[in-house]
Order: structure tokens, then sequence, then C-alpha cells
């Protein structure tokens, strides 16, 4: 059997509880190397959520990936104090990580992106699940930014389904309206992971049971994460258990779950101070069959994916069980 090349991967995050989830999913996957990490002011701030990854990098054996301080502030406004309850106070459900001896790197989130990319010329896949801020950054950096990455994810958006801040706008967008606007109207195809289909894909409380019992410290610590993030989402599906956004953007991006609806339509950002602020406008006129492609379009939004995501996340996750638990004997169990 062949084992897969992995691709290059640079990771733009606000590390609350699902980005955890998916930071550690790239890390597990076999098909994904991550070269660089990037925070921004989103679930946490961008330096609280810098903390929390460079304490799951530690915990999972990974502390040599550089992790740089990304924006604070979105490009207009300021950052708005994040959302402890739905991630608790520390962004991670009040879980305590042993903390990792590694700080971040010289140089901010836009300018690693940039330096990566030409590093990694054609193959670096970009993967957002916080605000656009820095990638929005990185591109006024870099022009030339669209042609030197591979590809690009954002975990953000709804198409047709209803927001989660407003009743129009999702939280990443809503969040630095200006630096998605950008993002998607800069040259290059870009793939959007809505609420449309991140809110179909939910993990069940059995599922974070499998994690609480693994013998590996990441699982046991994401389990534990997971209360306090289902205790949130209780109140949305009247049971507990949570959506999963930021992991299913990863698993896509990655290609560990496939799309089997995601037309590619024309996409743009609602700017202005109104009620639609924050709304990703996307002309789903493409998604029906035999409508005329649209001219321009570079946007695909992916609305369904192939089969149960919940137990292949489940699975990766506990594949740490297995590389990490011996290494990590030493690290201390997490509180």
């Amino acid at each position: 059997m062949t084992t897969p090349t992995p691709h290059p991967f640079y990771l733009d995050c606000d590390t609350g509880i699902d980005d955890a989830l998916a930071l550690a999913y790239l890390l597990a996957a076999p098909t994904a190397r991550v070269v660089g990490i990037g925070t921004v002011s989103g679930n946490v701030s961008a330096a609280v959520g810098a903390r929390n990854t460079l304490d799951l990098l530690q915990l999972a054996g990974h502390a040599h990936i550089p992790v740089a301080l990304g924006a604070h502030h979105p490009q207009a406004g300021s950052f708005g104090g994040g959302a402890p309850w739905v991630h608790g106070d520390n962004g991670i459900g009040g879980v305590s990580l042993p903390p990792s001896p590694v700080g971040l790197v010289p140089e901010t989130a836009a300018q690693m992106l940039v330096r990566l990319a030409h590093e990694h010329p054609g193959t670096l896949r970009v993967l957002a699940i916080g605000p656009l801020t820095n990638i929005a950054e990185a591109l006024r950096l870099e022009p030339a930014l669209p042609t030197l990455v591979e590809s690009i994810t954002v975990m953000g958006g709804a198409a047709l389904a209803p927001g989660n801040i407003t009743p129009v706008a999702e939280a990443n967008i809503h969040n630095d309206p200006e630096a998605a606007a950008l993002v998607l109207a800069a040259d290059w195809d870009v793939t959007l992971v809505p609420l449309d289909v991140t809110m179909e894909s939910v993990l069940e409380e059995h599922h974070r049971q499998e994690l609480l019992a693994s013998p590996g410290p990441v699982p046991r610590a994401l389990g534990e994460m997971l209360g306090y993030y289902f205790r949130f989402y209780e109140d949305i599906f009247g049971r507990p258990c949570s959506a999963m956004h930021d992991p299913l953007a990863a698993a896509l991006a990655v290609g560990g779950i496939k799309a089997s609806l995601a037309p590619v339509v024309r996409a743009a950002v609602d700017t202005s101070s109104g009620p639609g602020r924050g709304q990703t406008v996307c002309d789903m006129r493409g998604a029906y069959a035999g409508y005329p492609a649209q001219p321009g379009a570079r946007c695909r939004v992916v609305l369904e994916v192939e089969g149960d995501f919940a137990p292949h996340l489940v699975e990766t996750l506990l594949s740490f069980s297995k590389s990490t638990t011996a290494a990590l004997a030493s690290a201390g169990s997490v509180a």
C-alpha cells in the first residue's frame, strides 16, 4: 500500500473548541503536514488563541510547528471580546493544558503565510477557520498570493441557512466582513464550508465518551472541552451534542471526506452597516442542474457531504492514543 504524500498546510485559526478539534485532525491526518499556524481574534483574542495552539501542539507532540500571532482587531472596528458562552473563558471549555515552553515566532501571521507560500509555491494549502483578517492582510502584503497557493478552504458563511450571529451572518464572516469580502474577491478559487453543511454534521455524546475513554491525552482533552461546547449546543439541538464547523472544513481540505453537493457560484460579502452586514451572498442559482454557468464564479460552496462525518472524525482523533501516549506519558494529564 502506497503511503500518501502529505500536503503542506498553513492553518489560520482563533483557537476555541472546534478549532482544537480541527487542529488535532490535521495533525493526525496522513495527507496533511502543518508547516505553520497563525492566530486571529474571533472565539478568543489572537493572543489567547496562540497560547491554546501552542499548548495543544505541545500535548500532541508537535511543538516544532511554528505559531505566529495575527491580527487582534478586525479591519473595521475593534475586537468584540470573543464568545466565552460558547467556548469558555479560556477558549477551550475551561480545560487546563500543560503549558508549552515554546514561544511565538517573530513574524505576524500574515507574514508567515506569505513566506510559506513562497517556500511551497503551488503546493501550500490554506485552511482558514476564523475571521479572515490575516488572509486579507497577506493578500495586501503579497498580491500574487493567489498564484502561489494550491488551494484555500474557508469555514464560514451561510448560503441558504440562517446565520448564527445575525439572521443572515455567520460568526467568522461577521467578525470581519471587510476582510472576508477581500478574500472572496481575490483571484483564486475558494472552497467555502458554510453553516448549511456544518450544522448538519453533529457530534453526539457517545462520540464524546469514546474520546474521554481514550488512553491518549489529546483525545481525552478534546472530550473534556466538548463537555462545555455540548452544553451550549443543547439549547439549539435539544440534546447534548455539537455542530462540527471547523473539523469538517479540515477534513474537506485534506480529502478525508468528500463533498456530495458543492456548486461553484459567485459569492460576495455584505460590508454595509445595515441588517445584512456580514452576510455571505451566494448566487445559488448556480446550484440548479442545467442553470447556465456563471461567468466569474470562483466560490465552491459545500452544501452536503458524503456519509456521516462523526465516526471518521472520532476515528482520526483516537489515532493519537496510539501515536502519542508513550511519548507524552511524562507530560502529565489535563485538569
